[in-house]
């Protein structure tokens, strides 16, 4: 019987032969994107803030949870490329994979949050959350803190534990499922809004907020699922060396999402779907009776 430690390194080396890189040829390029998606995200934050404070009397809680999102969606990226930069150059993360998982946490949890918030209408059409919208979000976060247990595992293990393929098809699941309760609140504002249309009197003014919940409730969809289909799909049948696409993808698409939102529920004094004069009104109440036919 003979014991012994084995060390393995694998690597590529430069054109010249000289410089080790410890990531594979299709994710070198992530510490480079990763950083520049970054600074986006300060930008982003910082004209979030100037735009507040500009508008700080139609600021509600609602954008501060907005924009410390934001902060933690760029520290998040920050410390995934230090991580990935550290792994390139010597093949260990240097505690750097720890931040990454913390303010990935945070991020994440924060970023389902302010979906169920805003599809709710909280903080910007009423100030209180009903039961049943309490609760969906007692199921999603703790659903979300698994999620990111399995996440770690995923991320920090391989295939050669025994329950690695257990740990991601329940990250899968736990994923669909968080996916699909967060958008319960965003129909129940439409179906909301709807019936308080027929008997308000406010046509327009309820007409331009169930075209608002509308948009959002088209755009979550389709962030969802660009993220969670079509990325995937580019994972499985890009070439090894094109793996980072995936990852730029995924990050365009998140930026995007972001930038869209933000301008849809951005505070403003006058907002462009509340204040409607009594042409509108008129218009407005004939498109109900409308709508109301054809359902």
């Amino acid at each position: 019987m003979v014991s012994m430690d084995v060390t393995t390194e694998l690597y590529n080396l430069d054109d010249r032969g000289r410089v080790k890189d410890y990531l594979s040829a299709g994710l070198t390029q992530l510490p480079t994107l990763y950083s520049c998606f970054s600074i986006f995200y300060f930008v982003f934050f910082w004209f979030w803030v100037s735009f507040c404070l500009k508008n700080r009397m139609s600021v509600h809680r609602i954008h501060a949870l907005m924009g410390l999102l934001v902060i933690m969606k760029a520290l998040n990226l920050l410390c995934a490329a230090e991580d990935k930069h550290y792994v390139k150059v010597t093949g260990t993360p240097h505690g750097w994979d720890v931040l990454f998982y913390i303010f990935q946490f945070i991020r994440v949890i924060l970023l389902f949050t302010v979906i169920i918030l805003i599809g709710t209408g909280w903080s910007f059409l009423k100030p209180f959350l009903q039961e049943r919208e309490k609760k969906v979000l007692m199921i999603v976060i703790p659903l979300q803190v698994l999620a990111n247990v399995a996440s770690i595992v995923i991320g920090e293990t391989g295939p050669f534990i025994k329950d690695w393929v257990t740990w991601n098809q329940l990250f899968l699941l736990v994923d669909i499922i968080c996916c699909c309760a967060i958008l319960f609140p965003t129909v129940w504002s439409i179906r909301s809004l709807r019936e308080t249309s027929k008997t308000d009197g406010k046509a327009a003014r309820n007409l331009s907020k169930l075209t608002l919940f509308r948009q959002f409730y088209i755009v979550v969809i389709g962030y969802l699922y660009f993220t969670r289909i079509v990325v995937f799909a580019l994972r499985t049948i890009a070439a090894y060396k094109y793996q980072w696409v995936s990852n730029a993808a995924e990050e365009i698409a998140s930026l995007a999402f972001y930038a869209v939102i933000f301008y849809m529920f951005r505070p403003m004094e006058k907002n462009e779907y509340f204040a409607l004069d009594e042409e509108e009104e008129q218009e407005a109440e004939m498109a109900l009776r409308e709508e109301e036919f054809e359902l």
